[in-house]
């Protein structure tokens, strides 16, 4: 860093869970103002063309599950820490909101081991917004006592205490990041006992113009769905209430299968023809 040179600061940021109009309008505005934007695979490009700064640095640091390109944790560290401390005002844009299962931690941690300012604006996470979108009230009164915001990334952490307790509360449950191991869930929580009564909705690319609900008693589903290729990113709810969704559904459903996010390989070879 050069003699004298006044630190910048870092803005977290939540894009929303894909329709850019649920964009809040103080991540709008310093979208306008930041002079380096590192952002999330799972931001929608019209957030990007619609409100970023156009001369604006943009670093796409994605990622993406088993999938060659993705950004290691680390570097999107250092680079938080490199443009700040080259004086640049950075927007750390993230799907949804930036506290919801993601690595912000790491990226709170290497800003303050480096003194550099910091502030979190929060965003419309997946659960509410993919729920609303699907036309599922998640705390329904009569039909769920409370809202459990859960990831299956990790199935064989969970003992079969906890198995039992999934299978049984009356929470609605809300699984992110688990279209891969939907066939575990589905199975484990028949094992343990789930009620015939309770429904699961299984939302693909929520919000988004490519939206895909399945809806089901969650007995049927398990047997039915086995085996489904389901497009990311792909939000559960399990519970009730996911049987008002064929009720209350207000979004057309979309059937062709496209992906509205950019995969990381598309993304890489846009940012070498740029």
């Amino acid at each position: 860093m050069k003699q004298g040179l006044q630190k910048g600061k870092v803005i977290f940021a939540g894009a929303g869970p894909g329709d850019p109009e649920l964009l809040t309008v103080k991540a709008a505005r310093f979208l306008q103002e930041a002079d380096v934007i590192i952002t999330d695979r799972l931001v929608s490009d019209a957030v990007l063309e619609s409100y970023a700064r156009k001369d604006a640095l943009i670093l796409h640091a994605g990622k993406q599950r088993g999938k060659e390109g993705t950004t290691p944790q680390q570097v999107i560290n250092e680079l938080l820490v490199l443009y700040a401390l080259e004086g640049k005002l950075v927007l750390r844009l993230k799907g949804g909101d930036p506290t919801i299962f993601s690595n912000i931690l790491d990226e709170l941690i290497s800003l303050r081991n480096h003194q550099i300012e910091y502030e979190i604006i929060p965003g419309v996470t997946a659960a509410t917004g993919a729920a609303a979108y699907a036309g599922i009230p998640l705390t329904a009164r009569n039909l769920a006592n409370g809202l459990r915001i859960l990831t299956l990334h990790r199935p064989d952490v969970i003992d079969e205490k906890n198995w039992q307790d999934l299978a049984t509360t009356n929470d609605t449950l809300v699984f992110y990041m688990s279209g891969i191991n939907l066939d575990i869930l589905m199975e484990k929580l028949v094992e343990y006992g789930v009620s015939g009564e309770k429904y699961i909705s299984v939302i693909e690319q929520a919000t988004t113009p490519m939206q895909k609900v399945t809806t089901g008693p969650i007995l049927d589903f398990a047997v039915e769905r086995k085996g489904t290729d389901w497009i990311s990113p792909t939000l559960v709810v399990i519970g009730k209430v996911a049987s008002l969704q064929e009720q209350f559904q207000w979004l057309p459903q979309h059937e062709s299968g496209q992906s509205y996010f950019n995969p990381l390989e598309e993304i890489r070879k846009k940012v070498e023809r740029a």
